[in-house]
């Protein structure tokens, strides 16, 4: 079924050319950051926003990343020995300077990955956070800790955090300078060195980013990029690591858990979602309405946290709808480097196709269209309008399988049991959204939905940005989590030291080891009665 009428605004397709920073020569300086032997074969990307051609990039064999490993260890151990003020001061070097030069950013996100500007500078904006965060938290997280000893006054025991060594980052197209620099900097201050395969096609944030960096004074060889695709050398990644951080795909992170269980080294794998949001009977509609379009339609849908399955309460299900149709009709749609646009371009042709694959079996099989529904090539060949759906049933594939694109589901429930039940009916667990007037119903609901962030009255900035606390997946969304003490000790391996003063646990000279064991019984019972842990 389609209804009438869902066409998005459009933004008029004017100037795309590449901005003035984008030069030829500032692209190929950019490309020669790539780990790469003289002579490497090269890839060429294309922007999104027009097709054309917009880099040649060396190509990395599996030997450059072993070579990239060797040097990446040998300096490691020097950065590893530098005192964790000295990092410290770099991480807000690079803090300062990705705020003062984020307009060259902005400009390689959108040019290589299609997003809005206003996209892009959330991006800017996390980096700064996470640098900030972990500049100013590391020795909270890092530095000797005492801790209580096996025998109180006896033993003294200390916990140390020693880096991984080399640890390999896997970092996606669509979020290019979040992800290629969001879990690098723990791993950096925590004093590893990091050799990175950012996705081809956003390389080019990514080596901006290491530009950035040894700009703010990271030592050559800690951090090396390689550019390939992981069919060819995804094995050297994983042969050579200490650690592995990987965010894309989840039949990607399973091969990538199992190989690292093979090696027995660690992985922390941020994988896919299908994230819900739920609208209680007493949330505020219009700010709701606005929530779930924040939520939705993001970077054209291309967000890992972003939602794609909207449930709400039955008495307020008929205006929602009608509110929120038209609110994504009002969008403006384009491709334009300034903030005048609401909804970019997908990134490449394969999520196009999966994208209109998706909202085509839909309608095949009965969904009704309340907005958006096709391709835009007359805005660029990667365009797809921001769409709505409803009557969709477990036979099409968008009901349970990620779209990663700006589609959405709606669905009506009768309460906030069937909606948690629903909301918790697959097998993701990554991000939800709840909204209401009642903080505290709010919480308590959240607490209940399955994934690893819920944010109550936001869509997901709220708990992505509280980067104090950890984020990452329940499920198939993935192992491990970033941001807080569990995104930068991941990179740790701990360690414990005990010193045992005076007397141990074996019986000193000329007493039995029965009467031994009865006193140190009485022992035990005297602890406990003092309360000591």
């Amino acid at each position: 079924m389609v209804a009438t009428d869902h066409t998005p605004l459009t933004a008029p397709a004017s100037d795309r050319a590449l901005p003035a920073s984008l030069t030829p020569a500032r692209i190929e300086r950019l490309a020669t950051g790539v780990t790469a032997a003289p002579g490497a074969a090269r890839v060429t990307t294309r922007a999104p926003y027009t097709g054309a051609p917009l880099a040649e990039l060396p190509v990395s064999t599996p030997e450059d990343v072993e070579d990239a490993f060797v040097r990446a260890r040998a300096a490691q151990r020097a950065w590893a020995a530098t005192p964790l003020r000295e990092r410290k001061k770099i991480m807000l070097r690079f803090h300062d300077l990705v705020i003062a030069r984020q307009d060259e950013a902005l400009d390689l996100m959108q040019a290589e990955n299609g997003k809005t500007r206003r996209d892009a500078f959330l991006e800017v904006l996390d980096i700064a956070i996470t640098s900030r965060y972990y500049a100013r938290s590391a020795a909270r997280y890092l530095e000797p800790k005492r801790r209580r000893g096996a025998i109180p006054l006896l033993t003294r025991t200390t916990e140390l955090h020693h880096p991984k060594g080399a640890v390999a980052v896997i970092s996606p197209w669509n979020y290019p300078l979040s992800m290629a620099a969001g879990d690098a900097v723990p791993a950096l201050i925590a004093g590893n060195a990091v050799v990175q395969k950012p996705d081809t096609q956003t390389a080019l944030t990514a080596l901006w980013v290491l530009d950035l960096m040894r700009e703010a004074g990271l030592p050559h060889g800690v951090w090396q990029l390689v550019i390939g695709r992981g069919s060819s050398i995804g094995g050297a990644l994983m042969d050579n690591a200490d650690y592995v951080m990987f965010t894309g795909s989840t039949a990607s992170g399973r091969v990538i858990a199992r190989d690292a269980g093979e090696r027995l080294i660690g992985a922390s794998l941020e994988l896919g979602g299908k994230n819900p949001m739920i609208v209680l009977d007493d949330a505020d509609l219009g700010r709701a309405v606005e929530g779930a379009v924040a939520a939705c339609f993001p970077s054209a849908g291309q967000l890992c946290v972003s939602i794609e399955r909207l449930y709400v309460a039955e008495p307020l299900y008929e205006r929602f709808l009608a509110a929120f149709a038209a609110r994504t009709k009002q969008l403006k749609l384009g491709a334009a480097y300034d903030y005048s646009v609401d909804v970019g371009s997908l990134t490449t042709p394969s999520q196009l196709e999966t994208v209109t694959a998706h909202v085509e079996d839909a309608m095949a099989k009965g969904a009704t269209l309340l907005a958006g529904g096709r391709a835009r090539p007359d805005l660029g060949p990667l365009f797809y309008e921001p769409t709505v759906l409803t009557d969709v049933t477990p036979d099409m594939t968008l009901y349970e399988h990620e779209t990663f694109g700006p589609v959405v589901s709606v669905y009506p429930v009768r309460d906030e049991e069937e909606a948690i039940a629903r909301a918790n009916a697959t097998a993701y667990g990554l991000n939800a959204s709840v909204w209401t007037g009642d903080g505290a119903r709010g919480r308590a609901v959240a607490a209940r939905v399955h994934a690893g962030t819920v944010n109550v009255n936001e869509a997901f900035a709220a708990a992505w940005g509280s980067v104090d606390s950890p984020m990452g997946g329940m499920g198939d969304s993935g192992l491990g989590r970033r941001h807080g003490a569990d995104g930068i000790l991941k990179y740790t391996e701990a360690q414990t030291v005990a010193h045992q003063r005076v007397q141990g646990f074996t019986a000193p000279p000329g007493i039995s080891p029965e009467t031994w064991a009865g006193l140190l019984t009485r022992a035990l019972k005297v602890l406990k009665a003092a309360g000591v842990r």
